[in-house]
């Protein structure tokens, strides 16, 4: 019911923009359009990912690995993951949310996506180029540690 009421929100303003200025509200939707021809081989790779993933990965598996009996093993496995791959976050969340229908642990997976937008060791070179390694390895550091203590805040909250 609720996406009913975006939709129809959307298209009430839309129609507002159309009949207040339609050359801006046609450049806007051509934009739009564009931006989202851009997205679109992203996005189908994101739903292949999670389609072969789901194909690949059984639920039985994922709570054996991540599942949250696995705890603090679980979360280390994760985080590594996590800190060691570069996945943009709208590839990250499915993915997530997927893993979760499938058993996953809900700190496993919040340390994993923690990990993921905040420690950069695939992009630490660059970071370092700019700001000196010193200062890459205390924010990734930093960034890593909190991610255990965001995780853990998730988990007794939604427990």
């Amino acid at each position: 019911m609720f996406e009913v009421i975006l939709y129809i929100l959307a298209l009430t303003l839309l129609s507002y923009s159309f009949f207040r200025d339609r050359k801006k509200t046609k450049m806007a939707l051509t934009k739009s359009w564009k931006a989202f021809i851009n997205i679109l081989p992203a996005l189908a790779g994101v739903l292949a990912l999670i389609g072969l993933m789901l194909a690949v990965l059984s639920p039985d598996l994922v709570t054996r690995v991540l599942g949250q009996n696995t705890g603090t093993w679980g979360m280390f496995l994760t985080s590594l993951f996590g800190a060691i791959t570069l996945i943009p976050a709208f590839v990250a969340y499915p993915m997530a949310a997927s893993l979760l229908d499938s058993g996953a642990g809900i700190m496993q997976i919040a340390v994993f996506v923690s990990t993921l937008t905040m420690v950069g060791t695939v992009t630490a070179p660059l970071e370092a180029k700019y700001f000196g390694w010193k200062e890459t390895l205390l924010r990734n550091g930093f960034a890593y540690l909190f991610s255990f203590v965001a995780a853990i805040i998730i988990g007794v909250v939604l427990r």
